[in-house]
């Protein structure tokens, strides 16, 4: 066993891993039940998590994974799905890998398992079956360990739990730190429909390369990206400074296909674009990450320092990111009360209230959204609307209404597993439902609109706070 590790508790969408939860620092490690959490000053400050060294015994990773999702899942798990869906993910990896090699790969059917004692002897099985008939033909006994896992968590049908490789996590720790690492400089997000989107920062390598629009990526050197992950697409496209990546894509709405070969830089991706226009101070976040409350905060002193008539939060596409910063964001303009209510499948609530870092007059407030605003990003735009600290302007959000934990593995993975659900201050549950706006202004969710002559929501939204200053 593994000291104990520090982990995490996710409400991350966007971004990272696209509408998947709001993430939270907390006292949790995938060594068993734990579910005391740490209080605030005491959270770590990324995920540069103290992990495990290489060489742990499968049959560790399986019993680890087994149990935290028998104990920490937010609803009852039936040992037999793991089991089935394990021999499902060996089989799919098997299928892919052996393909040029014509093999169809076959497993025996596990046991049972009616208890955990079967239920854990039926899943080192399986594994054990896999890596005895296919490890001589080249498959790694680690992959084959990963498949077994991913397929495991895959079972759940909940796309929010996923087994997250050592790369994986490091990946998250960058963004969530906002970054400095070897990339290209574009914002990804994952469509319902599986399609990944890229849209290139102004002045970054993609944007360099003759990027200029939304895109929809089809392949990444040549490799067809389809039913991949957002990790996984982003894992791919990063890399070391100074070596070049080929995109394929077409663009967000339209067939024409194109291709840009792209030399990674290392990039620094601040959360937040500020600017006053009218007399308003008008600030987009991205994601909520490790430095966007305090970002938030510059842009609000900012804003006062120049006296702004009002203010807008444009969290649209802002998929979210860290509960903290949701929290923390939303104490700047809610004085006290509940910011948002966590309830785990016992029923349990865990309540978390405003820091008391409230920034007088920050009124009138307007808060765009859109179909893309979720997790993070619901919490902070439900708890303005539910105090009526501000109005909220555009479409309905997305309805991302359930948070992760992530549990760190002896092998430096991690599990990413749905733990609770919560609620906004008033008691409103959103999964698959969404936040509606206070007013309903539609136009296309076209990124290439925002804060443009174009875009009706922020225009309505001016317009509404010139309601207050006239």
């Amino acid at each position: 066993m593994p000291s104990p590790i520090r982990a995490i508790i996710v409400a991350l969408a966007i971004t990272a891993a696209f509408f998947a939860g709001a993430l939270y620092f907390g006292a949790r490690s995938a060594q068993g039940p734990a579910t005391a959490r740490m209080p605030l000053a005491d959270q770590l400050a990324s995920l540069n998590l103290s992990l495990g060294s290489g060489g742990v015994a499968d049959n560790e990773l399986l019993r680890v994974a087994f149990d935290q999702v028998e104990h920490a899942y937010y609803k009852d798990v039936d040992a037999q799905t793991l089991i089935k869906g394990e021999r499902t993910g060996l089989l799919a990896y098997l299928k892919d890998t052996l393909k040029k090699k014509h093999v169809q790969p076959q497993l025996p059917a596990a046991a049972p398992g009616n208890d955990e004692s079967q239920a854990l002897a039926a899943l080192n099985s399986q594994l054990a079956s896999a890596r005895s008939r296919y490890a001589p033909l080249g498959i790694a006994p680690a992959d084959l360990t990963q498949a077994a896992l991913t397929g495991m968590l895959k079972s759940l049908g909940d796309p929010y739990t996923e087994y997250l490789s050592p790369q994986q996590i490091r990946a998250l720790n960058e963004q969530l730190n906002g970054g400095d690492f070897g990339g290209i400089g574009v914002f990804l997000n994952q469509l319902k429909n599986g399609q990944v989107i890229l849209q290139p920062i102004p002045d970054m390598p993609a944007a360099h390369a003759g990027m200029h629009d939304v895109e929809v990526i089809d392949t990444i050197d040549g490799r067809t990206i389809k039913g991949f992950t957002l990790d996984r697409v982003e894992h791919l496209i990063r890399g070391p400074e100074g070596t070049q990546v080929t995109l394929k894509t077409h663009p967000y709405k339209g067939t024409v296909s194109r291709q840009f070969r792209i030399t990674r830089e290392i990039i620094h991706v601040p959360t937040v674009h500020a600017k006053m226009e009218n007399g308003y101070d008008y600030i987009r976040l991205s994601d909520f990450g490790q430095t966007s409350a305090d970002e938030i905060h510059k842009a609000l002193l900012a804003g006062k320092a120049q006296h702004a008539k009002g203010y807008i939060l444009d969290l649209r596409f802002n998929g979210g990111g860290l509960l903290d910063a949701a929290v923390n964001i939303s104490s700047y303009f809610i004085p006290h009360g509940t910011i948002v209510t966590e309830i785990d499948r016992a029923g349990d609530r865990d309540s978390k209230e405003a820091t008391g870092a409230y920034m007088t007059g920050l009124r009138p407030v307007v808060v765009l959204v859109n179909g893309f605003t979720a997790s993070a990003s619901e919490i902070t735009a439900g708890a303005l609307q539910d105090y009526k600290s501000a109005t909220l302007i555009g479409t309905q959000t997305y309805g991302k209404g359930v948070v992760q934990g992530i549990y760190t593995m002896p092998n430096g993975g991690a599990l990413k597993i749905t733990t609770e659900r919560y609620l906004t201050p008033a008691g409103r549950d959103i999964q698959h439902k969404g936040i509606a706006p206070d007013q309903t202004v539609t136009q296309a969710n076209d990124f290439r609109l925002i804060d443009t002559p174009k875009d009706k929501q922020l225009q309505a939204a001016k317009a509404y706070l010139d309601r207050f200053t006239r």
